[in-house]
């Protein structure tokens, strides 16, 4: 009787009937012929409702669920989950489903309606992006049956109480992993880089194409085949790549629901991945006021869980971003020339003027890659229409900020040091482009 009283739900249906029968007896008692009308439809309300119940709660009603989700999510990604609902029940049912999903995603609109015959069973599915990395619990599936009376519904709770971990994009590490290794990128935005200089590690004779270097034919090769043959070489091997993410507040800015440091953390990710496939070592420094994670530069088996689970921790600090501190840390741990790539947000031209000459100091033993970001909002802003002197004023300012960047790039290549100024969303592509690219230009 318990299980009754906590588990039954009256439905709208229930209620329209009820106020239709209020409305016989009113009339019934205007009408005196409505009055037997009305108590035959109040008898009928009863009977059918009992009948409803009985339907509903007899033993032999049961309605199955199983949710399955991943061993974890990825940050930014769609992520999907799947619900297999299976009717043990006698007889059809309407079933509205509620997953109880982790409170970050502030949903409160999951429901899934669907039709379900005695003995048949369906798969429903929805996705879930996750913008902070972290603990995501979720709870009971909640499922309310009801007959084809459609007077009351039972609740059926499945419980289905479980954690998961939201990492750095994992899809996103995979889906660029297969660009570094194929030949033709398959993904919009990579660039097929052409080979410039080589190592001396050979990997095959090739027919000659436009844009090979001539000191790499094979001048036997190609008096044999009767035309241009030349030799092909891999890309050198255990070149140290290190990411360097600041984590200071100029990384708490928000771009479509992520973080700077969480699109820094998905891109480090990323091509800690690729440079490992590629047989080169990676490593991870964090910095803000403090030095946060420090890994050296390995291609161990356990090196990119390492990676992955420092990331996961990673925090944005309040705090002003401590330079100094940083030299110095790369000058402690980064030992041998290395490719390193610097996440940071420079807003204004004063900004990187300040650290200026540790960067310098830095790209002289180093070779540093500076990655940093473009203000969508101010950009795009800045190109739309005025529409008055006050919106004029400040599409003045939003295009000063636009320029100062692009000045900042410039200000860097003019030192040697090489920069990329990137959409957040465009971040890992970026990364991964200039990889391959300096390791087909035999920069690392």
């Amino acid at each position: 009787m318990l299980n009754l009283f906590q588990n039954l739900y009256l439905t709208n249906r229930f209620f329209l009937a009820g106020a239709a029968t209020v409305a016989l007896f009113v009339f019934g008692f205007i009408f005196p012929v409505v009055f037997p009308v009305a108590q035959i439809v109040l008898i009928a309300l009863i009977a059918f409702f009992v009948l409803d119940i009985i339907l509903l709660f007899r033993p032999s009603a049961q309605v199955l669920c199983k949710r399955t989700v991943g061993k974890m999510f990825s940050l930014g990604n769609e992520n999907p989950v799947r619900l297999d609902i299976i009717n043990h029940s006698p007889q059809q049912l309407k079933i509205t489903i509620i997953d109880e999903i982790p409170f970050q995603f502030q949903k409160r609109d999951m429901r899934m309606r669907i039709v379900l015959k005695s003995g048949e069973k369906q798969s429903l599915g929805y996705n879930l992006r996750p913008v902070v990395r972290g603990e995501y619990v979720f709870n009971n599936v909640n499922i309310f049956g009801q007959t084809q009376f459609g007077l009351a519904q039972r609740r059926f709770v499945k419980e289905a109480k479980e954690m998961i971990k939201v990492y750095p994009s994992v899809i996103d590490m995979k889906k660029y992993e297969l660009l570094a290794m194929s030949k033709i990128s398959i993904y919009q935005g990579v660039k097929k880089i052409r080979r410039l200089g080589h190592s001396y590690e050979f990997e095959q004779i090739k027919n000659y194409v436009q844009g090979d270097d001539f000191r790499s034919i094979n001048w036997k090769a190609t008096g044999r085949k009767a035309e241009l043959m030349v030799n092909q070489y891999e890309d050198e091997r255990s070149q140290q790549v290190y990411s360097l993410i600041d984590k200071s507040r100029t990384m708490r800015m928000p771009f479509n629901g992520l973080s700077l440091l969480d699109y820094s953390i998905n891109a480090s990710l990323v091509i800690s991945n690729i440079a490992l496939k590629k047989h080169d070592k990676s490593g991870l420094l964090t910095f803000s006021d403090k030095i946060g994670s420090s890994i050296k530069a390995d291609r161990g088996q356990k090196q990119l869980r390492m990676i992955l689970e420092a990331l996961y921790n990673e925090e944005e600090r309040k705090m002003e971003a401590n330079y100094e501190l940083m030299y110095n840390a790369v000058r402690n741990l980064v030992r041998g020339r290395s490719l390193i790539f610097f996440y940071t947000n420079f807003e204004s031209l004063y900004a990187v003027e300040r650290v200026l000459p540790l960067l310098r100091k830095i790209n002289s033993t180093h070779l540093l890659v500076v990655m940093f970001f473009e203000n969508t909002e101010v950009k795009d802003f800045s190109t739309s229409a005025a529409q008055d002197v006050e919106e004029i004023y400040l599409k003045t300012i939003a295009q000063k900020f636009v320029s100062e960047k692009n000045q900042v790039v410039q200000l860097l290549r003019q030192y040697g040091i090489q920069s990329i100024l990137t959409r957040p969303e465009d971040l890992s592509i970026n990364t991964v482009n200039k990889y391959l690219e300096l390791k087909a230009r035999g920069m690392i």
